[in-house]
């Protein structure tokens, strides 16, 4: 049979580049990845190489070539997934001029303070321009200067000539898309985060002139708006010789990896929510209007379906805990170590983990862990929070460190998940899980008896950021509407909640009581050095 028509679909991270060959009815053939490498500065900077990006995409790509050759031919549309908040300065002729600076960077914090400063102030910040963000934008610059809005403050404070020859500053999406096309744009969600656009029309997401003027940065170096699923062109002569592609190839804007993973989790139904399980968390469902709830931090944003919004509720570590256990805990010759890596086919960690998981009754005896590494974002956003187990006796076993693990994670997502169904307006009986984590058998039956809800597992989780890339690359080629996608999605397993959900609503009431009783301690442990507030 004919192979079908394909979307190489590419999967940017800050792990590395991946990519993968993706039909329109959902279809991934194929699954090729290398890493890029992190380079972290003193002062919290990260950044990286986007050149690195670019040669390691010809190198996935190579790879697909190999062993997929007829799907590669049959290729007609690029669409990407990047991590998103990056941010790179451009010169006229389209080449960088910086690493990316990361979205892990927080060198901006203080120029970000120092430019939108005032009185009345919140954590720095005017609070007359954090209402009008808000009114026009639905959020706010994070004032960990983590996003565009500091980083190309940082730019122009301190590196005035790089400024000075900047012609465009670009998201890691919107670079990506200026190397396959040789156009410089930006998508709905790509400009999101440097905090100067009007999104109350999700139809019609445009620049606003008072948040540009504001901004700092000169007007000329925004790029124009483009929606995620317009044909932004076809491959550039040299692009087409880097990843030895046809110049008809057309390109489509994509999105960044939120955005495409509510695509690919086949949720684009109003309120049908998702739940992504990877190094972060979050819960995330399509909207029909603006909103913000500024007591939870949680907003609907621009996304690739054209009039909708994607609402959006972050938990700022939710696997990262599972990785650091195995690599900060066990034993360096631990059988965990070695159980496997990352892979679409291969066994892997969560193999090893689901072993153990089953031989602990719910509750981990008593053990409770706060899954708090890097601090909270919803439902609340204090960065001073960590991570802890509570409860640990001399009969307490790793294999209950474990435990408490996994469940402290859900436990954490149940207290964000009513916030998420007030936003709603109606609680989520069921949910689709998806992402890298969500291989773990265990850990999908835990969170349906902690969520107390249907959880219906991706059937193939970890591609689902290039699967989402693939079908907003096949909407914006014709091939299929977005409706369609419900359809199109599948899942291979339904976790209902079993006996375990009486237990876990015990547990949840101590476990909500922590933040209260634990936040003042962690504000005094972890104030900046000299702060005596």
């Amino acid at each position: 049979m004919a192979v079908p028509p394909q979307v190489l679909a590419i999967d940017l991270g800050t792990s590395g580049m991946k990519a993968a060959l993706v039909a329109a009815d959902g279809t991934v053939t194929g699954w090729a990845e290398r890493p890029v490498p992190l380079h972290v500065l003193p002062g919290g900077g990260a950044e990286q190489d986007p050149v690195a990006w670019w040669d390691a995409l010809a190198e996935v790509v190579a790879d697909l070539g190999r062993a997929y050759p007829e799907h590669l031919r049959a290729v007609t549309t690029i669409c990407s997934s990047t991590q998103g908040e990056g941010t790179i300065a451009v010169d006229a002729a389209g080449e960088p001029l910086t690493r990316c600076i990361s979205w892990l960077d927080m060198r901006g914090a203080d120029h970000l303070r120092r430019q939108f400063g005032g009185f009345p102030a919140y954590s720095g910040m005017s609070v007359l321009k954090i209402a009008r963000w808000l009114r026009l934008t639905g959020g706010m610059p994070s004032v960990t200067g983590k996003d565009p809005a500091a980083h190309m403050l940082l730019v122009r404070d301190t590196m005035p000539e790089i400024y000075d020859r900047t012609a465009t500053f670009l998201n890691v999406l919107d670079w990506i898309n200026l190397k396959l096309t040789g156009r410089t744009v930006a998508t709905v969600d790509s400009i999101l985060t440097s905090w100067v656009t009007d999104n109350r029309d999700a139809a019609n997401i445009r620049y606003a002139p008072e948040l540009v003027a504001a901004s700092g940065i000169d007007r000329d170096k925004f790029p124009p708006i483009v929606k995620c699923t317009e044909v932004i062109g076809s491959l550039a002569p040299q692009a087409a010789d880097h990843l030895g592609l046809p110049a008809s190839v057309r390109v489509v804007a994509g999105a960044i990896d939120n955005t495409a993973a509510a695509i690919g989790a086949g949720t684009v139904r109003d309120n049908e929510p998702h739940l992504y399980l990877g190094t972060s968390s979050w819960i995330a469902a399509h909207v029909p209007r603006k909103k913000t709830d500024i007591t939870t931090g949680i907003a609907s944003i621009p996304c690739a379906i054209p009039d909708r919004y994607l609402m959006t509720a972050l938990q700022a570590t939710a696997g990262a805990n599972l990785t650091w256990l195995r690599d900060k805990i066990v034993e360096f010759d631990d059988p965990l170590v070695s159980a496997g890596h990352v892979s679409r086919d291969e066994g892997t960690i969560f193999d090893a983990f689901d072993k153990i998981i089953p031989s602990v009754p719910a509750g981990a005896d008593g053990v409770l862990y706060m899954p708090w590494l890097y601090g909270e974002r919803v439902p609340v956003d204090d960065p001073n929070l960590r991570a802890g187990f509570l409860n640990i006796s001399l009969n307490t076993t790793r294999s209950h460190l474990l435990r408490a693990v996994f469940e402290g994670v859900a436990l954490n997502t149940r207290w964000m998940a009513k916030s998420v169904d007030k936003f709603l307006g109606t609680p989520a009986s069921s949910l689709v899980i998806t992402g890298g984590a969500a291989r773990s058998n265990s850990w999908c039956q835990i969170f349906a008896d902690v969520l107390g809800v249907e959880i219906r597992r991706d059937a193939d989780p970890v591609t689902v950021n290039a699967r989402g890339a693939g079908w907003i690359g096949a909407v914006g080629a014709g091939l299929i509407d977005f409706p369609e996608i419900s359809d199109l999605a599948r899942n291979d397993h339904v976790y209902t909640p079993g006996p375990d959900r009486a237990r876990y609503d015990e547990i949840y009431t101590t476990y909500t009581s922590l933040h209260k009783q634990l936040a003042p301690i962690y504000r005094r442990l972890n104030r900046p050095a000299g702060d005596a507030g």
